[in-house]
């Protein structure tokens, strides 16, 4: 599966007595469809994954693939810290339609686990139906992802891709060249976009579809015409080892460093701000690029780093997405922090 571009972290809303709100993540669901994203991204690191349970996770699953338009690549955060808990979370986001699977290191193995880590990514790679995108999170929350590991999983078949959210120079550049050698054939449209396997289903069925009940044109013999579509036109693409950007600060810096996209969190905030700095870097314009990106840099620092999901929720409120509430015990903003926000925020309107 292709990941180039901007690969949308959701958040997942709530009512305000911390049910899950369906509605409101479809109403999400179908704005996000419209903007200029790659991707969208179902139970990221900003998607409160580790405060639903399994159940509200297949329904947030179910109902983000239900309402986004087939163009757009779907992957479904299945985290868990087991390995068959995961498969079963992956195994269900296949059937729902998704593209890929992300994965995180499991909560019970920190930094002196590397044998253990390994063996996790492998068996879930191994049995998992779609390809699995590790995510390696910054050093502060214990989730980062040894470079020697990450080289070694890169050369695994399923394993697509990794995305950054520590944004260290030199790590994008260790992964980088251990993972030099690995290739991987993907598919995508005549003009190099994913091909996503929403898609591709509804190309195989388009034989069978507009069928029309024709009597009228048999003199009133029973028959039935069938409109054929054009099936569709895809091509091959040779990609490496998928690095994403996974800080919005950070976007242009692992660009540079040969990212190959971004899954910013702040993107379900601002998904046209952070959007334009990927489109910069890929015209060739590195100056507006950075201009973009200097955009970016107060509002994200201090809404992902330091207000979290609560922060990220706000900033969608702001846009027209529905943000709400974060589920206890994340607190909503004070009044303070929330002005501050808007000010941070003018300008950067969806």
């Amino acid at each position: 599966m292709l990941l180039d571009g901007l690969q949308l972290p959701l958040t997942t809303p709530f009512y305000p007595d911390g049910r899950l709100n369906l509605p409101k993540l479809e109403h999400n669901v179908m704005r996000y469809s419209k903007t200029p994203a790659a991707g969208l991204v179902a139970l990221g690191e900003t998607g409160d994954r580790t405060m639903l349970s399994d159940e509200e996770t297949r329904h947030v699953l179910r109902s983000v693939a239900a309402v986004a338009t087939v163009e757009k690549v779907l992957i479904a955060g299945v985290s868990r810290d087991s390995v068959a808990g995961t498969l079963d979370l992956a195994e269900a986001a296949a059937e729902y339609g998704y593209d890929a699977v992300l994965v995180r290191r499991p909560s019970i193995l920190r930094q002196d686990r590397t044998k253990e880590l390994i063996a996790y990514f492998q068996a879930v790679a191994d049995q998992s139906v779609l390809p699995v995108l590790l995510c390696s999170s910054n050093s502060q929350d214990g989730a980062i992802l040894p470079e020697e590991s990450v080289i070694e999983l890169a050369r695994h078949s399923k394993i697509i891709g990794i995305v950054d959210g520590a944004g260290d120079r030199g790590w994008i550049e260790a992964i980088k060249a251990g993972s030099a050698n690995v290739k991987h054939t993907v598919t995508v449209t005549t003009v190099f976009a994913a091909v996503t396997g929403r898609m591709e289903s509804r190309s195989e069925g388009s034989e069978a579809k507009d069928l029309i009940l024709a009597t009228s044109l048999t003199d009133g013999g029973a028959a039935v015409a069938v409109a054929h579509s054009k099936p569709m036109v895809t091509r091959t693409k040779v990609v490496g080892f998928q690095i994403l950007a996974g800080a919005t600060g950070g976007m242009l810096e692992s660009l540079r460093q040969g990212a190959v996209g971004a899954m910013p969190a702040f993107a379900a905030a601002a998904p046209q701000a952070c959007y334009e700095v990927l489109a910069a870097w890929k015209d060739g314009d590195e100056g507006l690029a950075r201009e973009k990106q200097v955009r970016l840099q107060d509002v994200a620092a201090r809404v992902e780093r330091q207000l979290g999901v609560a922060g990220i929720k706000f900033g969608c409120d702001l846009n027209g997405y529905f943000g709400g509430r974060p589920r206890l015990p994340l607190l909503p903003l004070s009044g303070e922090e929330r002005a501050e926000i808007e000010a941070l925020m003018q300008g950067m309107r969806n």
